[in-house]
């Protein structure tokens, strides 16, 4: 335990809170993007198109495991920061980069839900973060496939968040939620954030390693 409450001590070094006010800001900037980018998309939402997987297979109620997967990776996320707090500058900017990355791409092109798309009842809360129009990449795929990559060196979160992005995967191709290809981009788009994130952020990153 004494080790444990030694790390929090890092918040002591006066460049280590400027980071980690610097991350918190960027998130919250991120999320804003994220709103209006998924806003943007929906109300220019056009037609749906066939799928390989879609359209020879039927939507199932996987709502349940949508809404509280969601929840569980972000509880493990937070786990994974508190278990070592050096980690959160890096991870936390890491996460608004792919956030803002992520809003670019589904400003871009906007295509409509696959028509069998199981009904989801997300909530108001969720609501402000799922939109219809979002679809390109699936963030629920690549974010905790981001984490697996962040915390590549820790065993049990390496495992943990790799099987939680291809549970996602499959998930939401079962409940229609997104396409083949959003599903199979976000592997690649989110392995080249990470290293997007080890490049913009090297001293959080060496903090992060240390």
């Amino acid at each position: 335990m004494k080790v444990y409450l030694n790390q929090w001590k890092i918040f002591k070094e006066r460049q280590f809170v400027l980071s980690f006010l610097l991350s918190l800001f960027l998130l919250a900037a991120s999320l804003v993007i994220n709103y209006i980018s998924g806003t943007y998309a929906t109300e220019k939402i056009s037609n749906p198109v066939t799928d390989i997987i879609l359209s020879n297979t039927r939507a199932y109620d996987v709502d349940g495991i949508f809404i509280y997967g969601s929840i569980v990776i972000l509880a493990l996320i937070i786990l994974a920061l508190f278990y070592n707090p050096k980690t959160i500058p890096f991870t936390v900017k890491s996460i608004a980069l792919f956030v803002i990355i992520r809003s670019i791409f589904i400003s871009l092109t906007h295509l409509g839900p696959f028509p069998t798309e199981a009904v989801m009842h997300t909530g108001n809360f969720l609501n402000k973060f799922t939109f219809g129009g979002d679809l390109f990449f699936s963030g629920h795929t690549g974010l905790p496939f981001l984490m697996a990559l962040m915390f590549w060196n820790h065993r049990y979160f390496r495992y943990l968040f790799l099987a939680l992005s291809l549970v996602f995967a499959v998930v939401v191709l079962l409940g229609h939620f997104h396409y083949s290809i959003d599903v199979l981009a976000a592997f690649f788009i989110t392995y080249t954030i990470f290293h997007m994130a080890e490049y913009f952020f090297k001293k959080d990153k060496e903090v992060f390693h240390s």
